[in-house]
């Protein structure tokens, strides 16, 4: 596979789950129509990349074949990284039947690519493995049906450790790509992560809570928030609020470490610290405003963490000025953003709720008041 270049190393790209499936629908139907054993396949992707992919695990029966192509993510952190993905190929009476087997999931709520009640296979896969069987159907000049089965053993196990419970899709995984390769460290996966959330939220609510990730779930839930408005941002809080406003929602509550809502005060909305910084010239800036002595801004420029620098401005007894100001500033940015009432809580795990902005409190009652 190819590589991309990112913070400041090459990074090996992958392919994705569809990718997988497609290469495995054309070999199994491939290897029914000609009645010869196959090793490895070629195929473009939607994207237009040729890749040859191996077949593992090849089955034949009487009436039908089937076969296997193991996921490679690359050098992204993916939970299906390794697994078989299997396609089995069987005569059919006419046309092309596509289902998903043991381990692909079946949506069960609104607002997602896939109507309620089908496998979760994206459109875009489902039309790659649709043209991989036409392909291999033309190459053998074969004009019956073929029905198609997605199937992958793992999926129901590798399930439980992605977002597919939490977005309704139940018993297993997707088989997802747009491009058909896996982007390592892909924005573009992340924002299209939030979007199907954002998506599926708009159907029932007016409002949501964004959180980085698991620190801010626990504290948004510890808070009372209800879990089914909490959408995980990662570092992409900035296209969050994009997003929300794109799907007309009312309001947006980030509940945030200070460790990140800091850099939100200095208007930087990747938080990933390859995209910038600033946090400790945030805080300086805005303890030198609310009055803390020099001596100790100079201990806080060089703080490592947010937590260090927040227990010396507590000690100077600058810390609620101080982030009442960051507070205004986090405000002023996220305003400016998006066009919706976004607010921001920000907490430290030692001493809760430091900051918030001045819409928070008026926000977290219209949230309230929607789920009661």
């Amino acid at each position: 596979m190819d590589s991309v270049y990112i913070n400041n190393r090459f990074m090996e790209k992958g392919f994705t789950t569809g990718t997988c499936a497609a290469a495995a629908a054309y070999g199994a139907t491939a290897m029914l129509l000609s009645g010869i054993d196959m090793e490895y396949v070629y195929i473009t992707t939607p994207d237009g990349t040729r890749l040859s992919l191996e077949l593992l695990d090849t089955k034949r029966g009487s009436d039908y074949v089937s076969c296997a192509v193991r996921k490679q993510s690359g050098d992204d952190p993916d939970i299906t990284n390794g697994m078989l993905i299997y396609g089995k190929a069987e005569y059919g009476a006419e046309g092309i039947e596509i289902k998903g087997g043991i381990g692909i999931g079946k949506v069960t709520e609104e607002g997602l690519a896939v109507p309620i009640g089908f496998a979760a296979i994206n459109p875009m896969p489902l039309k790659a493995i649709e043209k991989s069987i036409v392909r291999a159907c033309g190459e053998a000049e074969y004009t019956g049906g073929i029905k198609m089965t997605i199937y992958a053993p793992e999926g129901k196990e590798i399930a439980k450790k992605t977002l597919n419970p939490h977005l309704g899709i139940k018993g297993g995984i997707s088989i997802l790509g747009t491009t058909g390769i896996v982007e390592p460290m892909s924005r573009k996966a992340f924002e299209d992560t939030i979007r199907l959330e954002m998506n599926r939220l708009a159907l029932r609510h007016s409002y949501a809570v964004a959180v980085p990730g698991n620190y801010g779930r626990d504290f948004a839930l510890n808070m009372g928030l209800p879990s089914e408005l909490i959408v995980k941002t990662g570092n992409f809080i900035g296209a969050a609020l994009d997003i929300a406003a794109e799907k007309r929602l009312k309001g947006i509550l980030i509940v945030s470490h200070m460790g990140k809502a800091v850099k939100l005060g200095a208007g930087i909305m990747n938080t990933h610290s390859h995209e910038g910084d600033g946090r400790m010239e945030v805080l300086c800036t805005a303890a030198l405003k609310a009055g803390c002595p020099k001596s100790e801004l100079l201990k806080i420029a060089d703080c490592v963490t947010t937590d260090q620098a927040f227990e010396i401005l507590r000690a100077s007894d600058c810390a609620d000025k101080t982030m009442e100001i960051i507070a205004e500033k986090i405000l002023y940015y996220i305003s400016r953003r998006a066009d919706i009432n976004a607010g921001c809580i920000v907490f430290s795990n030692k001493y809760g709720i430091i900051g918030k902005t001045e819409n928070a409190d008026s926000l977290i009652d219209e949230i309230m008041k929607e789920v009661i």
